[in-house]
């Protein structure tokens, strides 16, 4: 003898929606066979920003460092001389603003082109704080 037990449920089970996807809600009583749904605005924050910046040394020409400025931050001359001046009198220069990635090859452009020169240009990128 074989007996067979039958369970119904008597609501839906709570499955929890991804963020933004749209919440699905029972349609108020009376209101028949219809589904509501809810749209939850989704919050999507910018991507980090990373400053690159040159380090003031007393070896390198800075004349290298304006061509360096000019050549991988495509800044005009007199710009280029500026940032030059702040890294020569501050210790450090901000030469622009990127995404991580970015950031990270301008330094390894700007290390490397040094190097080749023999140059000890030190160039690192900086999280910016928001």
């Amino acid at each position: 003898m074989i007996v067979r037990m039958v369970f119904m449920a008597t609501k839906l089970p709570q499955v929890p929606t991804p963020p933004g996807l749209p919440t699905v809600r029972p349609a108020p009583p009376g209101g028949g066979d219809a589904v509501v749904l809810e749209r939850r605005p989704e919050k999507v924050l910018p991507p980090q920003m990373y400053q690159v910046v040159l380090l003031n040394d007393d070896y390198t020409p800075m004349e290298f460092v304006v061509v360096v400025i000019q050549e991988f931050f495509n800044k005009d001359r007199e710009t280029a001389t500026q940032i030059m001046l702040k890294i020569h009198l501050d210790g450090k220069g901000v030469c622009g603003v990127f995404s991580k990635d970015v950031a990270n090859t301008k330094v390894d452009q700007v290390t490397e082109a040094a190097r080749k020169n023999g140059h000890p240009l030190q160039c690192v990128c900086e999280p910016i704080e928001l």
